[in-house]
């Protein structure tokens, strides 16, 4: 489902579901668009014309004001509060119970393995590094939210079956696996991207190819649309699901039944994928520089080995949620909000720890980020020679609405 930023409205249609149709519900997915604004300064970092910008309900959510009924698993869209999503890069608890899965990542629900990707595919940003820092402009504000080939490539290396995957944009190709017609039908601006095979995301698309989940989630387009995807003869099935946005008489929720172990029912780390995050690490892109791997896989078993002796010792429940802002106060008269800068948040800096990792995140090179701070990490770091730098491509103006 889509978000918005009405978490009121879909937790009070949660409860009354359940109410109405005698169910249980035990996780809530949302896929981006989730708007985790906090305060006027978030406002600010959200790609929405100014006019239609509103602070919606997650502050409640965030202050402590409200608690989420329902443990919810959210990725990132292209209307977010970015400078806050920056903070959590590598996922965390945007508020209590609410937890963000990261620019991309992998959590355990139960037994429920569940994989997401944040953002939007825009090809001439998808080869560059993660650039962006608040304050935003008008094109930073933008780009991002745009996908880029580290996070993709972290995501194929995924060897063990993930039983959900969550994406922003579709697939590319998607609709030749439903009802394309009735589509079109009803959004008759998609026709000529369907017809031309344009419609979607080409890594997103990838991803679907190389990790076949059973269940794949994604929203952006503002429709309903079910598919199901068989990888090969005789090979397993995916089962897409597109939904709307939150709006009266729209298709924004569905209840799905997944069979899984008696529990716990929490959130809680991955060991496989942090074992890819410390591999990948060290050659996180931070710059324009234009950035792609050469070897489409890496060997994450000593990682992997590490991260399980670690999490043995430790436990696999994330980090705590921890306030980084002041939370928006309806009593209280509107000011100018201020410029917006990085913070440094206290579940990034512990999760770090928690891999022996550098902070990385407030890096502010424009050309390049020093390896040489000193560093606790164990384990065979990727080399530079893998890393193959692509012919820079033309950065035109794009519209995301």
């Amino acid at each position: 489902m889509k978000m918005h930023g009405e978490l009121d409205k879909v937790y009070d249609t949660l409860r009354e579901l359940e109410k109405a149709e005698g169910v249980k519900i035990d996780l809530l997915l949302c896929c981006g668009d989730f708007q985790a604004v906090r305060n006027e300064n978030d406002l600010q970092c959200l790609n929405v014309k100014p006019r239609f910008r509103e602070m919606k309900s997650f502050w409640k959510y965030y202050s402590g004001q409200a608690v989420a009924p329902y443990p919810t698993i959210f990725i990132g869209g292209n209307h977010e509060a970015s400078n806050y999503l920056w903070e959590l890069y590598y996922g965390g608890w945007a508020a209590p119970n609410i937890y963000f899965l990261g620019f991309a990542g992998v959590v355990k629900f139960g037994n429920i393995r569940v994989g997401g990707l944040s953002g939007i595919y825009k090809q001439q940003h998808y080869h560059l590094g993660h650039y962006e820092r608040p304050p935003y402009n008008e094109n930073t504000i933008r780009s991002v939210y745009h996908v880029r080939h580290y996070d993709v490539l972290k995501l194929m290396h995924v060897k063990e079956p993930l039983d959900i995957f969550m994406s922003h944009d579709w697939p590319l190709g998607i609709t030749e696996y439903g009802n394309w017609q009735k589509l079109i039908r009803e959004k008759r601006f998609f026709e000529e991207e369907v017809n031309k095979r344009t419609l979607g995301s080409e890594p997103a698309a990838r991803l679907l190819n190389k990790l076949k989940p059973p269940y794949w989630f994604s929203a952006h387009l503002h429709c309903k649309f079910p598919a199901v995807i068989q990888h090969g003869e005789g090979g397993p099935t995916t089962k897409f699901l597109a939904l709307d946005k939150c709006l009266p008489r729209r298709g924004f929720l569905q209840v799905i039944d997944i069979p899984s172990g008696p529990g716990p029912h929490e959130i809680q780390y991955d060991e496989e994928w942090l074992a890819i995050t410390r591999k990948f690490n060290n050659v996180f892109p931070l710059t324009r520089m234009p950035f792609t791997m050469l070897d489409e896989q890496v060997d994450t078993q000593d990682d992997l080995q590490w991260v399980r002796n670690k999490l043995n010792a430790r436990g696999a429940k994330p980090i705590d949620f921890v306030q980084t802002a002041a939370s928006y106060d309806p009593s209280c008269q509107a000011s100018n909000p201020s410029i917006t800068v990085h913070c440094r948040n206290p579940q990034t800096e512990s999760f770090l720890q928690l891999l022996n990792l550098l902070y990385l995140l407030d890096s502010s090179n424009s050309y390049g980020v020093s390896r040489n701070e000193s560093s606790s990490q164990t384990g065979q770091a990727l080399d530079s020679d893998d890393i193959e730098l692509p012919d820079d491509e033309d950065d035109p103006a794009d519209d995301d609405d």
